[in-house]
């Protein structure tokens, strides 16, 4: 043997018989091969190279995990991962395998990974000679009447060969005798029977009895053989033997049909009278011992009933062999067959092996990714073995076939772990019977994460309001995101990018919560609103993020008290507004300018009157600071008024601050100068800076009155007119501003520098504002028309009213 697969019929040992069919499939390849080897053959034995065979490359065997499956529980061959070779590793007894099937061969499949392939196989075990044929008994007697004429036949009891072909049985031989001859008969399966053949007619009286030897011999070299001794007795004739109406009966049975069920009726007759002619029906003396098993026959009746179970895929087909004997002192004997066909039904379920899963899927696999490979098996033939399967619908895998009853479990769509994490398949085998037989097969597939979504926060983006002058340390913000993947693809991880510089002093985040802090106290004069961007990003490879914008808004607390802007709280020089006596009284005369670095409500400033020289004089706006006459001035009121204005905001706590307004009733500039002078400081770094500024005004007021003049001397007919102008002007230097609209009248410089001050009024000039000039020194008398909202307090007062006359410094001395 040498482990080599030999053919089962004229081939020596060591040839090889393998044939590959490889079979074209859309991700994997099949082939199927086969050897044949005899049984018997020791283990260790090569039944082929089935890596040659197959074109596989031998050195990556071990890294594509190469093995054999076969069905059963043996494990008949393996494989040499060294070599390649098929080899044998259990005792293989064809007659165990397959009794008296032909061909007997044994099926494996090979499964190959990294990539997946599957190849089918089969193994030829092939018959040897290891078996002598056995005759039931080792004795068999006969009684043969001397009246029996020659060319009688008479059935001998068979001899049982387990082996097939060639070693099983093949021939008889009977010992040398003058009286009978043996005729070797050979059934439909193809199995030998021996019948004794009268020559010579028996004479009792010349020989009462024979001994003959019958010999079985089997096909083998050298051949085995078996014997039994026939003791034939000779006894007086019977005239007549029973006689069967026909030699051979056919019937058919299901294999399913139960015991007691009639399968044939035989019938005998003979034409003798008394116990001669009684029928007596019996098994052949060499009907198989298995047959009697199945079937049973009713000596009286002749009725061949089912006895045992019934398998079509064990036996077809049964050559049941009977006779039929009179109660004669010499009894007559007929032999007749019954063929006994077995009807196949659908008794065998589907069976569905599972050779190899593959689970955990990736849930990114690709769609047509192998998860199994599945084998189905049916016993049943014809339809009743054809066998479908399928897979329970509204999943996303699909079964597609490769080899006959062979199946690949197959991903059909893309598969998504966050919605489900494992499948469990149902496969079910159903064959083609009436009534169909079916299977079910369980297959647990679990899908395996990748990082596939995102992180996402519960909102895009988070509008957060602290309030100012908060502690520093402080949580403000948790921002909340969720990831459906698994394990490091969920774990997610916050960042505060780095947009603007300022805000990563300002914030920081806890990388693992997603917790906002605040590491420094916030003031809302300083910076309202804070944008910033927040990365949540999760632990996957590569990392996914996803962005939320965050909004900070510092609101407002009451902790600034107005500031006065005018008249400025914080120096010495104090600032005299003027009024002429005899102002009406809702006369603007100055204006109390502040603001309040809060915002909002807390912003809100109230002017109220807390101090007055004479509380009766003057008062002051509620919402706008204007002071106003309360009613006209007269001749009697006091020169000189100070006025303590309380400034309140509406916040709370309520902080309030308060301003000094100096008012002066004066009937001519020059009482106006000299308390001004009293009132100035000594040593007023300004104070030439005045001189030049009133001398320009001085040459100017001079070249302005040399024109008139000489306008008027060349206009003689205007010179009155001109006279009453030059008049007027002088009566109306002191006149309370009436209503008139966009002149600015400047005292030509004859106040101090400190004292100027510029007011814009209408006719409605309490609602007006208070706008202040910066100071200036040598810049042109046109400059300082130009006025700006600074909050500085006023170094220029500017009335709008009536047109005045620039007076002159004759006019004014």
């Amino acid at each position: 043997m040498n482990g080599v697969a030999v053919r089962s019929r004229g081939v020596t040992t060591g040839q090889v018989l393998s044939l590959l069919l490889l079979f074209g499939v859309s991700d994997w390849v099949s082939a199927a091969i086969r050897y044949a080897i005899p049984e018997e053959a020791r283990r260790g034995s090569a039944v082929g190279n089935v890596v040659a065979d197959l074109a596989l490359d031998v050195g990556r065997l071990p890294g594509r995990r190469l093995r054999v499956v076969s069905g059963g529980n043996k494990k008949y061959f393996g494989v040499d991962l060294t070599s390649g070779s098929l080899l044998v590793s259990e005792r293989i007894d064809r007659e165990e395998l397959c009794g008296a099937l032909s061909p007997c061969s044994l099926s494996f499949e090979i499964v190959v990974e990294n990539p997946l392939e599957l190849y089918s196989g089969a193994v030829e075990i092939q018959d040897i000679n290891d078996n002598d044929p056995v005759f039931p008994s080792s004795q068999a007697k006969l009684e043969i009447s001397e009246s029996v004429a020659a060319g009688a036949r008479f059935p001998l009891e068979s001899a049982q060969d387990p082996d097939v072909g060639i070693n099983s049985l093949q021939t008889y031989q009977l010992s040398a005798n003058p009286h009978f001859a043996l005729d070797v008969q050979t059934r439909v399966d193809g199995s030998k029977y021996a019948e004794l053949v009268l020559e010579k007619e028996l004479d009792r009286e010349e020989q009462r009895e024979l001994h003959l030897v019958l010999t079985a011999l089997d096909g083998g070299s050298p051949p085995r053989s078996a014997h039994v001794q026939i003791h034939i007795d000779v006894v007086d004739a019977n005239d007549n033997a029973p006689v069967f109406n026909q030699s051979t009966y056919k019937a058919s049975v299901r294999e399913n049909t139960p015991s007691g069920t009639l399968v044939a009726r035989i019938s005998a007759y003979d034409l003798d009278d008394g116990p001669n002619g009684d029928i007596v029906y019996s098994f052949s003396s060499h009907t198989p011992a298995k047959v009697r098993e199945l079937f049973a026959l009713d000596s009286a009746t002749g009725e061949l009933r089912v006895k045992g179970q019934l398998d079509y895929e064990e036996t077809k087909l049964y050559e049941i062999y009977l006779q039929a004997k009179d109660k004669g002192a010499v009894p007559g004997v007929a032999h007749c067959k019954v063929l006994v066909e077995v009807v196949d039904v659908n008794d065998n379920t589907p069976e569905v092996t599972v050779t190899s899963v593959y689970s955990p899927v990736p849930e990114d696999a690709a769609p047509g990714t192998v998860i199994a490979l599945l084998s189905v098996t049916d016993l049943d033939s014809h339809d009743n073995g054809l066998v479908n399967c399928l897979i329970s619908p509204g999943i996303p895998f699909m079964l597609s076939s490769s080899l006959k009853n062979y199946y690949t479990l197959k991903t059909k769509a893309a598969l998504d772990r966050e919605k489900a994490s494992e499948y469990n398949i149902t496969i079910t085998a159903r064959d083609s019977g009436s009534p169909p037989l079916s299977a079910v097969k369980q297959i647990l597939v679990q899908v395996s994460d990748v990082n596939d979504n995102a992180p996402k926060s519960s909102q895009d983006s988070y509008d957060v309001y602290v309030l100012e002058n908060n502690v520093p340390g402080i949580p403000i913000l948790n921002v909340s995101a969720t990831d459906p993947d698994l394990g490091r693809n969920a774990h997610l991880s916050y960042t505060l990018l780095q947009g603007d510089p300022t805000v990563g002093h300002i914030f920081s985040i806890n990388r693992e919560n997603g917790t906002l802090y605040l590491l420094t106290s916030l003031d809302h004069e300083d910076q309202v609103e804070f944008s910033m961007m927040v990365q949540v990003q999760d632990g996957g490879s590569p990392p996914l993020a996803t962005n939320v914008s965050v909004s900070v808004f510092v609101t407002d607390l009451n902790d600034n008290a107005p500031t006065v802007l005018y008249p400025h709280p914080n120096t010495t020089t104090t600032y005299t507004d003027v009024v002429a006596p005899g102002t009406p009284a809702g006369h603007m005369v100055t204006k109390v300018v502040a603001v309040d670095a809060d915002a909002g409500y807390n912003a809100w400033i109230s002017y109220t009157l807390l101090q007055a020289t004479d509380p009766s004089l003057f008062s002051v706006g509620l919402h706008n600071g204007e002071i106003f006459t309360a009613r006209q001035l007269q001749e009697d009121d006091a020169p000189q008024h100070t006025l303590v204005i309380l400034l309140k905001d509406h916040g709370e706590p309520v902080l309030s601050a308060s301003a000094t307004v100096s008012i002066s009733v004066a009937e001519m500039v020059k009482e106006v100068l000299t308390d001004l002078t009293d009132v100035a400081p000594a040593n007023d770094p300004r104070r030439h800076v005045t001189f030049y500024l009133i001398l320009a005004v001085i040459l100017v007021s001079a070249a302005f009155f040399i024109t008139m003049l000489s306008v008027g001397i060349f206009k003689c007919y205007k010179w009155r007119q001109s006279r009453e102008l030059f008049n007027s002007s002088r009566s109306t230097l002191y006149r309370t501003p009436g209503p008139f609209h966009h002149i600015d009248a400047v005292r030509g410089g004859l106040t101090p520098p400190n004292f100027y001050h510029q007011v814009y009024l209408t006719t409605d000039s309490h609602q007006s504002d208070l706008l202040c000039k910066k100071p200036f020194t040598s810049s042109p008398l046109g400059s300082r028309q130009s006025t700006m909202r600074n909050g500085e307090p006023g170094l220029y007062h500017q009335i709008v009213g009536t047109a005045t006359r620039l007076p002159t410094p004759a006019e004014v001395m």
